[in-house]
């Protein structure tokens, strides 16, 4: 069993939703992330999903974007990023997903840039640009050395498009649960268990709900219907609200996941 199902396998035997934590490689530099993700995965995240800094992350609100901007400004790059996935992987066996686009993958090389993210310690490929019809060359190669696939599906994406994504995904779903770029909202989006259940009728894979999720109580709401709960600007904005001290992001952010994660039980 590969460490994404049992991550979400291990959840559900819990009675409860996965807890994916997402944060960006590298922000605000090297160390500080390394100690973030080990917080994160500390604390009891099951998944830690690595935002791959990029220079135009169209996908991404503010908060994102500003993160990228750190963390490339403190030198990373492809190898620095693979390079922390190997430092997390000294520590823990938690499932690693990186969220991405597709140039850094093709101008890599297909191929290449895949064998290396198995290499390093990666366990699925969430690549936000690439449609499934365009998908081939790197689904091969997914397939080839073993990472996951994580597909997105939009409250956009019509029925007729759903059978095509869930057959290209083998990680998990990834319902992105309202419309824009990604951020912290005040209120959770409508219509999520109605979306969860459209998707489950295509797949067996789990389907993870992301996008604007920022307390326990939203956490809640969301583990009720989904297999699990992804947390991104909320633990992104604690690393910018601790840049003067670098060395409190890590516990404060192990507090934050702690307190999310007891949401994700299902009453």
């Amino acid at each position: 069993m590969g460490r994404i199902k049992d991550a979400f396998s291990r959840a559900s035997s819990q009675k409860r939703a996965a807890f994916v934590a997402y944060l960006c490689a590298g922000d605000p530099d090297f160390e500080t992330s390394l100690a973030s993700c080990r917080a994160v995965l500390g604390a009891g995240a099951d998944i830690l999903e690595l935002g791959v800094p990029f220079s135009d992350p169209l996908a991404d609100g503010l908060t994102n974007q500003l993160a990228a901007q750190r963390a490339l400004e403190s030198g990373m790059n492809a190898a620095r990023v693979f390079e922390l996935v190997k430092r997390v992987r000294e520590t823990s066996e938690a499932p690693i997903v990186f969220y991405t686009y597709y140039n850094l993958v093709f101008s890599n090389g297909v191929d290449g840039y895949v064998r290396a993210a198995k290499e390093a310690g990666v366990d699925g490929l969430l690549i936000l640009d690439l449609p499934p019809e365009e998908a081939g060359e790197a689904d091969a190669a997914c397939r080839r050395y073993g990472v996951d696939t994580v597909c997105i599906v939009a409250p956009t994406t019509p029925d007729s498009r759903l059978p095509k994504i869930a057959a290209a995904a083998t990680g998990f779903i990834y319902y992105v649960s309202r419309e824009g770029v990604t951020g912290v909202r005040q209120k959770l989006a409508t219509g999520i268990p109605e979306a969860v259940a459209r998707i489950r009728a295509h797949t067996s894979l789990p389907v993870a709900v992301g996008f604007g999720i920022s307390t326990r109580e939203q956490v809640a709401e969301v583990a009720a219907h989904a297999d699990g709960v992804v947390v991104g600007s909320a633990l992104v904005n604690l690393v910018r609200d601790g840049l003067g001290n670098r060395a409190g992001i890590g516990p404060a952010l192990a507090s934050r996941v702690s307190g999310l994660r007891a949401g994700t039980l299902r009453k």
